[in-house]
């Protein structure tokens, strides 16, 4: 056995109170690690208040949620409001916790288990809520990426189709698509508008060649830690930082993952736009494949220096100029 395993947490670390929380879209499931105990309440304003009352009464000091889309909001909200210490996990991080200590079988009670026991083995740092105006933003942007992923299916169905009527209906529905997501864009534009911070941060980022205004505002949402984080962390938010996988002597290829898969997304249309249009980075991409790098390595250390290049200009609050060779 090695030293690692055989040392033991500190008195202080086996006394942190600890609460995990599964989180569907009609309940939640809590588990209060130090007690064994389980706890169902619904997922609305009554239901977080029940589980307000028996963190309370157990002194919880760290509750461990998972982000599961918008689900967990109202929960994250006002438990941060009554001063729990709430930590938002990524569900890949707890159940790949779950694996590596042998629980395979997944439910809600099991989860709201494996939650409570990975706060209790790694302390992850709690987090803010978003805004209600970030929130709404972000409602904007998932709707307007719901009806871009519609479009590509209704554009498929259409290439396969040989009957004109059908053909007919599915143009009407993409000319309503397009119309929805015009107006989604023209909304989400107008609530930036109400915030003075959100400007600011929203007239540096589309001043970038290959940053609009869509990319612009998942960025503000979505990656709320941009303009604050250092460049390694905000490459590894994002999911571009490069992994390495070596053993012994072997060197492994690196590759990205992990991170936001929606920031990663928006992250790489920018990085095509910019390879065509914002020559410091046409010329980086060109001086990487002439270099005998593959696309898919040269457009990821474009989106990399791309999403460092933004968090620079934020966290130093000016715009974005040209830097000629």
């Amino acid at each position: 056995m090695s030293r690692i395993q055989e040392k033991k947490p500190t008195k202080k670390a086996e006394e942190l109170a600890v609460m995990g929380v599964d989180v569907s879209k009609d309940q939640l499931d809590a588990y209060v690690l130090q007690s064994n105990e389980w706890h169902n309440v619904p997922n609305n304003r009554k239901g977080v208040e029940l589980l307000l009352r028996i963190c309370r009464k157990h002194q919880i000091e760290l509750l461990v949620l998972e982000a599961t889309g918008r689900y967990h909001w109202l929960a994250h909200q006002q438990l941060h409001a009554a001063g729990i210490n709430t930590a938002v996990t990524n569900p890949a991080r707890s159940r790949n916790f779950a694996r590596s200590i042998g629980r395979l079988a997944k439910t809600d009670k099991i989860d709201a288990q494996m939650l409570a026991r990975f706060g209790d083995a790694t302390r992850p740092p709690t987090s803010v809520p978003p805004s209600p105006l970030n929130a709404q933003v972000t409602e904007m942007i998932v709707a307007r990426r719901q009806i871009v992923d519609e479009l590509t299916i209704l554009k498929q169905q259409k290439s396969q189709t040989k009957l004109d009527h059908v053909r007919a209906q599915i143009e009407e529905r993409v000319r309503l698509c397009r119309r929805h997501c015009k107006d989604l864009e023209e909304q989400t534009l107008a609530l930036i508008a109400t915030d003075a911070q959100m400007v600011e941060k929203y007239d540096i980022l589309t001043s970038i060649p290959g940053i609009g205004p869509t990319i612009a505002a998942t960025l503000i949402c979505e990656l709320d830690e941009l303009g604050q984080a250092n460049s390694r962390q905000i490459a590894a938010l994002a999911g571009v930082a490069p992994i390495n996988r070596d053993s012994g002597q072997f060197r492994g290829q690196r590759r990205i993952g992990g991170g936001r898969k929606q920031v990663r997304d928006v992250v790489y249309m920018a990085a095509v736009v910019a390879i065509r249009w914002n020559k410091e980075m046409m010329r980086f991409y060109e001086r990487l494949k002439n270099a005998g790098k593959p696309f898919k390595v040269a457009i990821t250390a474009v989106m990399r220096k791309l999403l460092i290049l933004a968090n620079t200009l934020l966290r130093e609050n000016r715009p974005w100029c040209e830097v000629r060779p």
